[in-house]
């Protein structure tokens, strides 16, 4: 079962406006109401996708689609987990080379949720993995332009952004453009 975009567009407004209820009430740690609004403007995101997606757009068989959510959820629940603790531990551990490997326990995680993306495109038919190329091939193409536009601006010292922050925010901004891509993609084949 599928959450509809009002549901999701509910829960999201449930949680932003409960978190910003929450700080005027009471104390509310930073970093909980980093999680907070982030989770809020995720399902808006998602309400907007399901919205904007025609019918139909996940054109694959029910195994599949179980087989994707049963390796997608837990790499994607221990790279949070990962991202936890690496934060976590990044703060009590000074040794460089330590250091290195708790910075990267995040990454394997994310190296399974490829891998059940990868599945799930090799294994759809090929209307949808016509879709789901080209939504992945645009949204890189977008991410890469950005940021080789970033580049060229910080090389001409009109903007100042560190590189920690920006290479971070390079996945995550290939999977929001990916998101955003297969809306328009996916309309052009219905």
């Amino acid at each position: 079962m599928t959450l509809k975009a009002p549901a999701l567009l509910g829960a999201s407004l449930v949680v932003v406006l409960g978190t910003l209820a929450a700080a005027h009430l009471w104390t509310v740690p930073p970093f909980l109401a980093g999680i907070l609004y982030g989770t809020g403007f995720g399902l808006l995101f998602a309400a907007f996708l399901r919205w904007r997606l025609p019918d139909g757009c996940e054109a694959s068989t029910p195994s599949l689609r179980r087989r994707y959510l049963r390796e997608f959820t837990p790499a994607m629940a221990a790279y949070v987990l990962g991202l936890f603790a690496s934060l976590w531990l990044l703060k009590r551990v000074e040794e460089p080379m330590l250091r290195a490997i708790v910075a990267l326990l995040p990454v394997p995680p994310v190296a399974l949720v490829v891998r059940a993306v990868m599945r799930f495109i090799r294994d759809a038919d090929e209307l949808q993995r016509q879709i789901e190329l080209e939504s992945v091939s645009l949204a890189t193409a977008l991410v890469s332009m950005l940021y080789l536009a970033g580049g060229f601006l910080q090389m001409a010292k009109v903007i100042d952004i560190p590189a920690g922050p920006a290479m971070f925010w390079v996945f995550p901004f290939v999977c929001l453009a990916y998101g955003l891509v297969k809306t328009v993609v996916a309309r052009r084949y219905r």
